[in-house]
């Protein structure tokens, strides 16, 4: 956009009073002072492109719509708040987007705001940080209202179609203090992290329900599904009974693996904390195995050496192995891939940064609404592929041809 004459002399006057870098970008500003000029500029450029013809044109004689004055708004800009004239034609169908109806926040603020937010910033805390920069323009309610405005966007990321196939898929839930029908209360919130054919990590979406349980997590699979989840070649979970049952009603050829990690904690707790580094080194044997067959051996080592005294400890391992062993059919490059759930938790732990302060939050929807914001964050900090994808998608191009071939472009 060019600037008028009239424009450019202002501006030269503006200039002559500027002699610090706080005239230059301060509140009061050259740069906040002739923003309010530009987007007005803009404003009535966007209604001469809407009535198709300049101000005064002879064009507009008879043209069945003209200019109808202006409109005063407030808006919020990123140096303070800013006086507009908001243009108006005749019939009314000019609708301005640089600044859209019932707008009182200009974008830039807008994401500063939904940026603040995503951190872990309450609302009055967002307020407090913006009135020391800007003055006090911005309440917590109408930054409340900037971050609902997110919520459309949440839901179509939770609806979105997914790829027909994923690689791995990895499932954990973490909890957070919700509040409800007037009490504070657990709630798990469901995390679902998946690997495409093409080696890239996607959140697949946040689901919300009372307790961790198989079957909400039956529920979860069942939305991957109605959302083009055709194959799952590689589940990661947890040690939750009636886990791999779940996942085997809705994707009855996917493989389950159990977090090894977790089977470690599991069996840990039973073993005396004078015994524990010893009964580790030993136990190691077993997860560490090249094959399942050394596996098994090394767990009846185990057996021989702690079952006496840690029945139970050994008991965890043998009564869950028929999801603890899957990875032993697999090369080291898949290996390290699906023993854990690592890959999900990484995500807990971040969303567990912003969440760590809260005491709780006043609803559902604000606790998916910060996590949602908090995980766009985490995503653009993604590498692109995982390690060694190649690897990994020739070797199943053998394994599991039949299953991914006719998805592989």
């Amino acid at each position: 956009m060019e600037l008028t004459d009239a424009q450019l002399e202002k501006l030269k006057q503006l200039a002559k009073n500027v002699n610090s870098i706080e005239d230059l970008m301060g509140k009061n500003g050259l740069i906040s002072t002739f923003t309010a000029d530009i987007i007005n500029s803009l404003l009535e450029s966007e209604r001469d492109i809407h009535l198709g013809y300049p101000s005064h044109a002879v064009e507009g004689r008879h043209s069945g719509n003209s200019r109808n004055g202006y409109s005063k708004k407030t808006v919020q800009g990123d140096r303070g708040p800013l006086e507009l004239k908001i243009p108006r034609d005749r019939d009314g169908s000019f609708t301005p987007q640089v600044v859209p109806p019932h707008s009182r926040v200009l974008e830039g603020v807008e994401d500063q705001v939904l940026s603040l937010y995503a951190v872990g910033m309450s609302t009055r805390d967002i307020s407090d940080q913006l009135e020391r920069l800007y003055g006090p323009s911005i309440s917590p309610s109408m930054v409340s209202q900037i971050t609902d405005s997110i919520l459309p966007r949440m839901q179509e990321w939770q609806n979105r179609l997914l790829d027909p196939v994923y690689v791995f898929v990895f499932l954990d839930a973490i909890h957070l203090k919700v509040r409800r029908d007037g009490r504070v209360q657990n709630t798990a919130v469901y995390t679902c992290l998946g690997v495409t054919l093409d080696g890239e990590k996607h959140l697949l979406g946040l689901w919300i329900g009372e307790s961790e349980g198989a079957r909400f997590w039956q529920s979860v699979l069942t939305d991957l599904k109605n959302r083009g989840v055709v194959d799952i070649l590689f589940v990661c979970v947890d040690g939750l009974t009636g886990f791999p049952d779940a996942i085997g009603s809705i994707f009855p050829n996917a493989e389950v693996q159990e977090c090894v990690i977790h089977a470690i904690r599991r069996s840990i707790k039973y073993v005396a904390w004078n015994d524990q580094r010893k009964f580790m080194a030993d136990l190691k044997l077993v997860y560490k195995a090249a094959t399942e067959e050394a596996a098994l051996c090394a767990l009846d080592e185990l057996n021989h050496s702690w079952g006496k005294r840690y029945p139970q400890a050994i008991a965890t391992w043998r009564n869950h192995w028929p999801y603890l062993g899957t990875f032993f059919a697999y090369p080291e490059c898949i290996r390290r891939t699906i023993y854990t759930t690592n890959a999900v938790e990484a995500v807990h732990r971040q969303m567990r940064k912003v969440t760590k302060t809260k005491g709780a939050f006043p609803s559902q929807e604000a606790a998916l609404k910060q996590l949602f914001l908090n995980l766009r964050l985490v995503e653009k900090k993604w590498t692109m592929r995982l390690s060694k994808w190649n690897e990994v998608l020739n070797y199943l191009m053998v394994s599991h041809h039949e299953r991914i071939s006719p998805y592989i472009t």
